[in-house]
């Protein structure tokens, strides 16, 4: 397997600027005063294919780490809507923390078992509905 070779600075700095978001692609080269068929060779050329390809990894587990560091912002958030004075607003997010699929379980979320491996009923909207307005009604 040969050496990698390592990317020009100019190289570099169009990838920079890819994921900065800034500017257009076709903003980006002009800044650059790169050819569209130089920026094509470079994208058929392994190696910056491959930084790209890295990039876009950091950058999705970068949205994640963002995703779960503010999910218990967001679920707390909810829980506090279904103390909401609108019926409706409570209604639904009742529904919402009912249905959240537990986002640490790699599992298919759509056949949900109990303990003994059975595959438990889904809920309509409705019946959910019914339900919760049993709930209050009991409060």
């Amino acid at each position: 397997m040969g050496r990698r070779k390592k990317l020009s600075r100019k190289q570099l700095a169009v990838i920079d600027d890819l994921f900065a978001g800034e500017l257009a692609e076709q903003a980006i080269l002009n800044k650059y005063k790169i050819k569209r068929s130089t920026y094509n060779q470079w994208l058929a050329d392994e190696n910056f294919e491959a930084e790209l390809t890295r990039r876009i990894k950091t950058t999705k587990l970068m949205s994640k780490v963002l995703i779960a560091k503010f999910s218990v912002v967001a679920a707390a958030k909810l829980v506090q809507l279904t103390e909401s004075e609108k019926e409706e607003t409570a209604r639904k997010a009742c529904l919402d923390i009912i249905f959240l699929p537990d986002l640490g379980d790699k599992k298919d979320q759509s056949e949900e078992t109990n303990d003994d491996g059975e595959k438990l009923p889904e809920l309509s909207d409705e019946t959910a509905s019914r339900l919760l307005a049993a709930l209050a009604e009991e409060k």
